[in-house]
């Protein structure tokens, strides 16, 4: 099936029956004034990367304190490349119904074909902004009904030294970026003055940072002689959110502001290795299926209205933002779409609610379903997860252990409902990063002409 055929199969599915639900979670504990969300993305930040994750080589103390103050994840994932990962934060939709499954085909989601977290957002009358990366997606922020953004081409952008860092588009103007002006800071001033802007107004800004994506250049705070510009680069990032907490602080917005801090995929290939917890590297990084591809950091802090220092090992994946940025807000979810996320409002208030068995993770034509114990592959093929996140131990298939055999069962009925094969099928070259190679010889011959 091809992407318009599915498409046009799906679009008398009713809403998902993760929806939004009752909304009297977030009448309850916001009182009048509806909860501003910001949420901040890492980009390619794995769990590997934070201190209060057990890294060894990366000090983030306002992160952690974040942590300490709010509730710290360890079974988040999603897509382990960038471009597939935001289309399902911003559509709460996987990839087989969107077609967002690879980098390039991420780009082809069109605003009447999908509709984006700030349109269900808008409707419950926040205003709303996107800073920062828009990479992979599609045309801008303001076609997906963004009020305001900043955007940059392409990712780790940080000086005009590079060369997609001369420039960047501020609500459809294009600027230069100045010598020894550091876009990240710009980022950051740019969402300070949209969140004084609209103070008195309920907000969602989706902060997408630069950090922590290759290129990595020294920051403004590296010293001369800096053994460590990665670490470096991840202090910077720690600093920014910082900052962040402070400006909403002094603005006297913090409590009623939800603040999420999340990673888009797991750490890129080259510093995975050294990104280590407890002296061991994690199994996988960006890109691939492993644990090291998806499990992301996720935290979660909003003073006096959620536990503090609770760590939870609820399994999330990032459809869920959607339908729980909805309820909180008493948005309605898009209608005539399945919407594959589950709201954990209910647990970020401490609440028992429903929680996921499992979730799911596709990229390019591979795909799994992960519960707590185990994960099933397209293959069939099933992992015994109890060492995660640094071995993942392949269940023999002859096993006779009633406990792999049980989860075998549940998880392929989980993939027999979801039919990941009977959606769009991705076109790419299998890597999850790139179209067809026809495709990119295409666009290779035209670029020449």
């Amino acid at each position: 099936m091809n992407r318009r055929e599915f498409l046009k199969s799906t679009a008398t599915f009713g809403a998902g029956a993760a929806g939004c639900g009752s909304i009297d979670l977030a009448a309850q504990t916001t009182g009048a004034r509806k909860p501003n969300i910001v949420f901040i993305l890492a980009d390619d930040l794995g769990i590997n990367g934070l201190a209060c994750y057990g890294a060894d080589n990366y000090k983030t103390p306002n992160i952690d304190k974040l942590a300490r103050e709010g509730t710290r994840y360890t079974h988040a994932y999603t897509a382990p490349l960038c471009g597939p990962s935001r289309a399902l934060i911003m559509t709460g939709r996987y990839a087989f119904r969107t077609g967002a499954t690879n980098q390039d085909a991420t780009g082809l989601m069109t605003p009447n074909g999908e509709t984006f977290m700030p349109k269900i957002l808008k409707q419950a009358g926040y205003k709303t902004a996107a800073v920062g990366k828009w990479g992979q997606l599609p045309l801008g922020p303001a076609e997906f009904e963004f009020d305001e953004y900043l955007k940059f081409s392409g990712s780790g952008v940080y000086w005009n030294t590079q060369d997609k860092g001369k420039n960047y588009t501020l609500n459809g103007r294009v600027l230069q970026l100045r010598d020894k002006e550091y876009l990240p800071d710009v980022m950051h001033n740019t969402a300070v003055d949209f969140i004084a802007r609209n103070r008195n107004n309920p907000f969602y800004l989706y902060y997408s940072m630069s950090h922590v994506h290759v290129e990595i250049l020294p920051t403004p705070d590296s010293k001369p002689d800096s053994k460590d510009i990665y670490a470096d680069n991840i202090a910077y990032m720690d600093k920014l959110v910082g900052k962040m907490m402070a400006e909403l602080e002094r603005l006297k917005l913090r409590e009623n502001t939800l603040v999420i801090f999340v990673g888009d995929n797991g750490t890129g290939g080259g510093y995975a290795a050294q990104s280590t917890i407890g002296g061991r590297r994690l199994a996988g990084e960006k890109g691939s299926m492993l644990e090291g591809g998806a499990n992301v950091p996720l935290i979660v802090n909003w003073p006096g209205r959620i536990p503090a220092g609770k760590v939870s090992t609820q399994l999330i994946d990032s459809t869920d933002f959607v339908p729980t940025f909805a309820e909180l807000a008493g948005a309605k979810l898009p209608e005539n779409k399945v919407v594959d996320g589950q709201s954990f409002l209910p647990q970020i208030y401490g609440k028992p609610g429903k929680t996921r068995d499992w979730i799911f993770i596709e990229l390019a034509r591979k795909w799994y379903v992960r519960e707590q114990a185990f994960k099933l592959n397209e293959s069939g093929e099933l992992y015994d997860m109890s060492k995660s996140p640094f071995e993942e131990l392949l269940v023999p298939a002859d096993t006779k252990d009633p406990a792999a055999l049980t989860a075998k069962k549940r998880l392929s009925a989980a993939l027999a409902m979801l039919n990941p094969a009977g959606g769009i099928v991705d076109q790419g070259d299998g890597t999850g990063r790139h179209a067809s190679r026809e495709e990119n010889r295409a666009r290779k011959k035209k670029r020449k002409q």
